[in-house]
């Protein structure tokens, strides 16, 4: 398998055999022949965002362990040296991709919006799938884009992708929390069962991580967290906090065992940073909530 680092637009433009950019820092191009393909197998990864509207006819993108699940219209959103892998992929006719070196971005209004959209760092099989109106309504944003960046660039073209990028990325968030909100109302995906009942599982022994959580969940970090954001109100890390303050409430009413016995006993290594924590979340210290109550 090859592996390729693209530190410019107009490299991964030569690579691929596409027209020369129009701009050294941004590219807008769609696919013109009827199907787009990648025979090889290549390990890919760049110094500039990508925001791709694809729908694959056949192969394989991988974000490192997890597989593209080819579902409909799907907008992929890519970041600087992200590693993807491509596997003989074959895409449609349709398919919309905008390049955007980290320089086009310095100084610019969307610069902390992009660098903090936690969508970028998102694994592969959590893509945004669109509904058909929302991909209507994505790809004219594209085609107004492409416009602008095929025109003779002047005092204002930059200016005016900038503001055309934020409107992308504004609905590129609501149709995430779209996304959230729909598995949310689904039993059978909903992203809080499956996180407690993976939290109930691991926590008999010791404190998970929300790394050690979403691993087991086959999701990242940040997904996980943006999806109990949603779900629940609170994130990934408040939730595992939440939990154990409540199995704290229930040892220190319902033995006589020490602060710190309890605290060893809910995997927490450190009785202190317990104490602290318990006071932080309830109001109290464990022994203040515990002789208060009795």
């Amino acid at each position: 398998m090859k592996k390729k680092h693209f530190s410019s637009i107009r490299e991964y433009h030569d690579y691929f055999g596409m027209p020369a950019p129009e701009h050294p820092l941004i590219s807008v191009s769609s696919v013109d022949s009827d199907a787009s393909c990648v025979d090889e197998e290549i390990e890919l990864s760049t110094d500039f965002y990508a925001i791709s509207l694809k729908h694959i006819i056949e192969g394989e993108i991988h974000y490192g362990r997890t597989q593209y699940d080819f579902k409909g219209g799907s907008l992929l959103c890519m970041s600087p040296r992200q590693i993807v892998r491509i596997a003989k992929l074959n895409i449609k006719s349709d398919a919309r991709t905008i390049l955007i070196h980290e320089d086009f971005l310095r100084g610019t209004s969307i610069q902390k919006t992009i660098e903090s959209a936690n969508y970028f760092t998102y694994a592969v099989n959590e893509a945004l799938h669109l509904s058909p109106r929302e991909e209507g309504l994505v790809k004219g944003l594209l085609d107004a884009l492409e416009q602008e960046y095929s025109q003779n660039h002047d005092a204002f073209s930059k200016d005016i992708m900038v503001s055309q990028l934020a409107t992308l990325l504004s609905y590129t968030d609501r149709f995430y929390q779209r996304q959230f909100q729909q598995r949310m109302e689904s039993p059978m995906s909903s992203l809080e069962d499956r996180f407690f009942s993976c939290l109930k599982a691991l926590a008999t022994d010791h404190i998970p991580s929300v790394e050690e959580i979403a691993d087991k969940l086959h999701v990242t970090p940040r997904y996980l967290s943006d999806g109990l954001k949603v779900e629940t109100g609170k994130t990934a890390l408040e939730n595992i906090h939440a939990y154990q303050i409540e199995r704290a409430k229930n040892m220190l009413l319902g033995s006589d065992d020490s602060v710190a016995t309890i605290a060893y006993a809910l995997g927490f290594e450190y009785p202190q940073y317990f104490a602290r924590l318990f006071k932080k979340k309830v109001g109290k210290t464990p022994t203040q909530f515990r002789n208060q109550v009795h």
